[in-house]
């Protein structure tokens, strides 16, 4: 039997990191890569250590993803986000390895009414939309021309601090729960993501390309889902009241797209693979939950 390829996995402690492991143990032999002992922006480190690895493939799910602490430590948030990107970009145009690398619906002003395209212009509103932005032009930039960029929103699943979670405690806490209403999006479970990742890895279309689950609801329409299944699973929910709220009802320190929804067009001619709607998706991992 041949030997499996190698697979570097940066950022494998992480919400998304721990999935892509899951899917990718039959395929790959993966190599865990994490802080402390592996930093995206120490150049030096990161050259030394993949080329003793000598990868096939370089997955990157490390980001500094604290989008409200992003706003008081952006030249923090640049370096691991933009310059940590760039620093693998090099070493994997160095390596003859495959890049894949996960960006966010941030890089966008959320001022479109309709999904958008790779192509549609970005103007991030925030300092973490900068930075991640800034790490999409250093892999660009760096002249690696074996790269996939994917753009993905509202990211939830096992073994992290996502809004499903959130919700649901706040469901056992409280009776009355506002949640806002007037920012749109799509939903992706990293079950979901975790297996497009994989699967455009195994194009050769490289490229930016566009992953959410299908449909779009807002935070308030999420909220909603997520409670009536807790309920349905027989969850001793404290909740009475679920009310929409608007934006300035709920002011934090960086701005969030208003309509941050993606079409997946360029996945699926790529790939030939459906993507889930957002309510499947969701269906699937309380139903996880539970086991």
């Amino acid at each position: 039997m041949a030997a499996k390829k190698k697979l570097a996995l940066i950022g494998a402690n992480g919400m998304l990191g721990k999935m892509v492991q899951q899917v990718a143990a039959s395929d790959w032999e993966i190599c865990p890569l994490d802080l402390p002992d592996f930093d995206v922006t120490d150049t030096d480190a990161v050259n030394a250590v993949l080329a003793h690895l000598q990868p096939q493939l370089i997955i990157n799910c490390a980001a500094f993803t604290d989008v409200d602490g992003c706003e008081t430590q952006e030249p923090v948030a640049t370096r691991i986000n933009g310059a940590g990107a760039g620093n693998l970009a090099l070493t994997a145009k160095t390596l003859d390895a495959i890049l894949v690398h996960v960006s966010t619906d941030y890089v966008f002003s959320g001022s479109q009414t309709e999904p958008y395209l790779e192509t549609d212009a970005t103007g991030p509103q925030s300092a973490y939309g900068r930075s991640k932005l800034a790490g999409e032009r250093a892999i660009i930039d760096s002249g690696l021309e074996k790269y996939f960029i994917i753009r993905t929103s509202w990211l939830y699943g096992p073994g992290g601090k996502n809004f499903v979670e959130t919700i649901i405690r706040l469901a056992k806490e409280r009776e009355d729960l506002g949640v806002i209403d007037d920012q749109v999006g799509t939903p992706t479970y990293t079950f979901d993501l975790a297996q497009a990742i994989l699967s455009l890895a195994g194009s050769d279309a490289y490229g930016v390309y566009h992953y959410s689950n299908e449909g779009q609801c807002s935070w308030y329409g999420f909220a909603q889902e997520i409670v009536r299944l807790a309920e349905q699973a027989g969850e001793a929910l404290k909740i009475e009241t679920l009310r929409p709220i608007a934006t300035e009802e709920y002011p934090l320190p960086a701005t969030r797209p208003a309509y941050s929804v993606f079409s997946k067009g360029k996945f699926k001619a790529a790939t030939g693979n459906d993507v889930p709607h957002w309510q499947t998706s969701l269906t699937r991992y309380m139903e996880l939950r539970r086991n």
